[in-house]
């Protein structure tokens, strides 16, 4: 009895041991990943796109019944019916001539099948142009479909370059608390021997708290960037993504600006999208006007009719044109005529302000990668300029010559120095991918051979 007790708790005790491996295993996961592999896994699992690509099925869908409106349409009816004892007077005498008048005949009941087939000749274009609309609407949709892919690429870049900065600034205050620790140690032992005033040794050791508080910050803003991301790309959210610097490169030569916003309004998908609605609008109007003109239809119909005890129908078969026209749409018309052209007008001014809109943001995006190519070599020489100055002032710190105040303030300026200069890097890799985006040529390199 003991020993199958045991043998239960060993086992119990394994089991727990291989799933709390599991989870340790599991909790540590870690993923490289270059920007080009987190936007494809982004373009993958991004549920805006799957929403965009429920409009472009819609729309599909839509082009679809458009132009199934050239097909005919088959109705079939039919009814049987009890009917009660009514008064039948046939002015059409029945039974043979000289014989005498027969009794009426008895009906209770009645039944009837009938089976219609129309097919469209012409009905004022509408058809033809419904179609054409249609198919310019499918198209724009189709675009904005496409604007959307750009917009989850640059957000993926934007979430990638965050996480990044993150971790640098991470690693840099790390290797910060590290320095610092070993000053607060040697200030400790300069203190013990009376070399140094307690107050100094004070000053130290807040600098040390300080930037493990900024540490347990950016530890904090590095978790949530890491979970933000992999959202993004549809990963476990207890994935460690470890960043490709390799894929953090940017050109420092670009064209021009008017050469940026040529590029743009030839490949902007907004503004091609807003085209096509232009057009689907042109077809919307003379669909309206189409209203002005009659409709004609091949039409071809079966009936079956039986009324027991009195008659009998069968192969009645029709066949002929049929016209309808609807003379109301004479005074009718006019106003919906007036609303497509209306639409259309909000469409061209849209359409106008649109590109009015996109060479803003292409000055705008040019503006700031140049900015950001400025801010990397002024923020190079500003590293180089906080190491050197606190080189000195750590030469004339052991000399006398400055402060322990002066000392602190050396290394927080070298600090922030290498922070900035690692982020303005970084915020160039975003600015150049923001200014593809806005040029609508951003999805071309992520395209799928």
């Amino acid at each position: 009895m003991i020993n199958n007790t045991t043998y239960k708790i060993g086992m119990m005790a394994l089991l727990l041991f291989f799933t709390t491996a599991g989870q340790i295993s599991k909790a540590q996961e870690t993923k490289t990943l270059s920007m080009d592999d987190a936007v494809q896994l982004s373009l993958q699992n991004s549920k805006q796109l799957k929403l965009s690509q429920a409009k472009v099925d819609e729309s599909k869908a839509s082009l679809k019944q458009a132009k199934e409106n050239r097909l005919p349409d088959l109705k079939a009816s039919g009814s049987y019916l009890r009917i009660n004892n009514p008064t039948v007077d046939l002015k059409v005498k029945l039974g043979s001539s000289g014989s005498s008048q027969s009794a009426p005949p008895k009906i209770d009941q009645a039944s009837y099948g009938i089976v219609n087939a129309s097919i469209p000749l012409f009905s004022g274009l509408r058809i033809q142009y419904g179609i054409e609309s249609a198919r310019y609407l499918d198209q724009a949709t189709r675009l904005d479909a496409e604007r959307d892919r750009d917009g989850v690429i640059q957000n993926t870049i934007a979430a990638y370059v965050n996480l990044y900065k993150s971790k640098t600034t991470v690693n840099l205050m790390n290797e910060n608390l590290k320095q610092s620790k070993q000053r607060v140690a040697d200030f400790s032992n300069l203190e013990q021997n009376g070399l140094i005033a307690r107050n100094d040794l004070l000053k130290v050791q807040l600098q040390e708290s300080n930037i493990e508080l900024s540490l347990l910050d950016a530890e904090n803003n590095w978790k949530m960037a890491m979970i933000n991301m992999n959202l993004m790309l549809g990963l476990p959210e207890n994935t460690v993504i470890d960043i490709d610097t390799n894929s953090l490169m940017q050109p420092t030569d670009i064209n021009g600006k008017l050469d940026w916003e040529q590029t743009a309004l030839m490949h902007r998908q907004d503004i091609a999208a807003m085209s096509l609605r232009e057009k689907a609008a042109n077809s919307g109007i003379k669909a309206a006007k189409g209203e002005y003109f009659p409709s004609f239809a091949l039409s071809g119909g079966y009936i079956a009719l039986d009324v027991p005890n009195f008659l009998t129908v069968t192969n009645a078969i029709n066949g002929g044109i049929g016209l309808q026209y609807n003379v109301g749409s004479l005074w009718k018309t006019g106003s919906k005529v007036a609303q497509a052209k209306a639409r259309k007008q909000q469409i061209v001014a849209n359409e106008e302000m649109i590109s009015d809109e996109v060479r803003l943001q292409v000055n705008k995006a040019y503006e700031n990668y140049v900015l950001s190519i400025k801010k990397i070599e002024v923020y190079a020489k500003a590293v180089e300029q906080a190491s050197e100055n606190y080189r000195i002032t750590k030469n004339k710190y052991t000399n006398n010559l400055v402060t322990t105040t002066d000392l602190l303030d050396a290394d927080i300026a070298q600090l922030q120095a290498r922070l900035n200069y690692t982020n303005a890097k970084a915020d160039a890799v975003v600015a150049y991918k923001n200014l593809l985006q806005t040029a609508g040529i951003i999805n071309q390199q992520y395209i799928k051979k």
